[in-house]
């Protein structure tokens, strides 16, 4: 494995785990209904426990609103216990077989809670991405143990993927703020 791979390497790596922290991001619940929120909601179906996006189509009523159209016409009350249960907070409400799941004012105590949370989730992405520099930099300097590049090729490469490093955190940093201001917006 050359340098030129180990920085390529690196780099795909750290968009993943930035890709990972958005996904992380959109389960953050904010004033605003997402229906992204309900993906981490299990239902029985048959048996076995699905995603609800498996077994009803979710969609948005209005800014509030999530509404929950089951496929089959006995899922209704599965999907709503399983929201009721479901350690989102949430009070879905069934109108035929339609589920309505509107999504309560936020105070602001909850709020400055969703705050902590998104921080800590941005710094666990940042340890995630500093964690794939320190790879990449030992990566190299095994090179040049075996003698495969020389300690200049390695003070380089190892610039190089710092500044891939900054890059990244500074992305998280602005998701951070981003999300952050989202939730304290009433």
């Amino acid at each position: 494995m050359s340098i030129a791979d180990i920085k390529t390497n690196t780099d795909a790596k750290m968009d993943q785990s930035i890709g990972a922290f958005k996904n992380n991001l959109t389960k953050i619940r904010t004033g605003r209904a997402n229906p992204a929120i309900l993906d981490s909601v299990q239902v029985d179906y048959y048996g076995s426990p699905v995603p609800i996006s498996q077994v009803a189509n979710v969609s948005l009523i209005d800014s509030r609103t999530i509404s929950v159209q089951p496929w089959e016409k006995g899922m209704g009350a599965k999907i709503e216990k399983a929201i009721r249960e479901s350690d989102l907070g949430l009070n879905p409400a069934s109108m035929g077989d339609l589920i309505r799941v509107p999504m309560p004012p936020m105070s602001e105590e909850r709020r400055k809670e969703m705050t902590k949370l998104v921080r800590n989730e941005g710094e666990s992405a940042k340890i995630a991405v500093r964690n794939l520099r320190r790879d990449a930099n030992e990566a190299v300097k095994k090179l040049v143990k075996d003698k495969l590049a020389s300690e200049d090729d390695q003070k380089r490469a190892e610039a190089d993927v710092q500044k891939v490093t900054d890059r990244h955190i500074v992305e998280i940093d602005k998701l951070v703020a981003a999300k952050e201001q989202e939730i304290m917006a009433v």
